[in-house]
């Protein structure tokens, strides 16, 4: 009698698709290390990544800014690679803003909203047809429920 092996809890499933992108953030972006980045969520509302102040502060131990719009990058960045899931496909920012709205004292978290479907259709369909996609991706950047920085960037995907 052959038995029949159980599909992986998807909990799992989530947990080794979020290391796999830190892993990858870590190998690929050697500064994340540095700044103590962790993936925290992936779901139907976005990609959520954290990173503590105490390895960003500034002279003022508050967030260093460049810490938060790194972060807040990152989040974006991680968005799109998990969203296309393609080690072939190359993604970098082409364009950015950030806009600084009150301190952060303990946690950089950076939270990338998950755009309209018919724009990742979009992408989807430039990408795979003229083998580059562009997409604009806003993250927030919270701490204690309330926003801390709001980020907009233009991302390009190109095919290898």
């Amino acid at each position: 009698m052959t038995k029949k092996r159980a599909a992986p809890p998807v909990n799992n499933l989530v947990d080794d698709r979020l290391r796999a992108a830190e892993k990858f953030l870590h190998e690929q972006i050697p500064i994340t290390r540095a700044m103590g980045l962790r993936v925290m969520a992936n779901d139907e509302n976005g990609f959520v990544i954290e990173a503590p102040v105490a390895l960003n502060s500034n002279h003022l131990r508050t967030a260093f800014g460049g810490s938060i719009n790194a972060v807040a990058t990152l989040a974006a960045y991680g968005f799109l690679w998990l969203e296309l899931d393609d080690a072939a496909v190359h993604v970098v920012v082409a364009e950015s803003s950030i806009r600084f709205l009150r301190p952060v004292r303990e946690t950089i978290r950076a939270h990338c909203r998950r755009p309209a479907e018919s724009e990742l259709e979009l992408f989807r369909v430039e990408l795979r047809d003229n083998g580059k996609g562009r997409i604009t991706l806003r993250v927030e950047v919270i701490e204690y429920g309330e926003t801390a920085a709001e980020f907009e960037g233009l991302f390009v995907a190109r095919s290898a």
